[in-house]
């Protein structure tokens, strides 16, 4: 069993919104999460971070003020709330889990599951 399955993405528009779900097997009060995106040519980059307690976020700045994320604990989901999409948004996007009960940071290599991404096209 995938221990994170992303869904939500697909094509959109310019301006457009669009809402990300993962779902992680196990307790997500007890990991910190993240959001990270890889555009075709490019390097995997951090999206946004979520504590385990879903109190402490943190943004990139290519996405702050745009993007939301968020966490329901007693439902085990993380979400990413994309508004003001642009295509330079477009990419996959993968969902991410730390170590247990470990505060980690914005380096792809302090997470240790991944989901398999889900494709967001933005058209301009």
């Amino acid at each position: 069993q995938a221990q994170l399955q992303e869904s939500g993405g697909g094509l959109v528009q310019a301006g457009d919104s669009l809402k990300l779900s993962c779902a992680a097997s196990g307790r997500a009060d007890m990991f910190y999460m993240a959001w990270f995106r890889q555009a075709p040519g490019k390097e995997r980059e951090f999206v946004a971070s979520i504590s385990w307690n879903a109190y402490t976020t943190y943004y990139a700045d290519s996405v702050k003020g745009r993007f939301t994320i968020s966490k329901d604990n007693s439902n085990d989901v993380m979400y990413l709330q994309m508004g003001s999409l642009q295509p330079e948004d477009t990419a996959i996007y993968y969902c991410a889990k730390g170590p247990y009960l470990r505060r980690v940071g914005t380096g792809s290599d302090e997470y240790e599951d991944w989901g398999q991404g889900t494709q967001v096209t933005v058209s301009s």
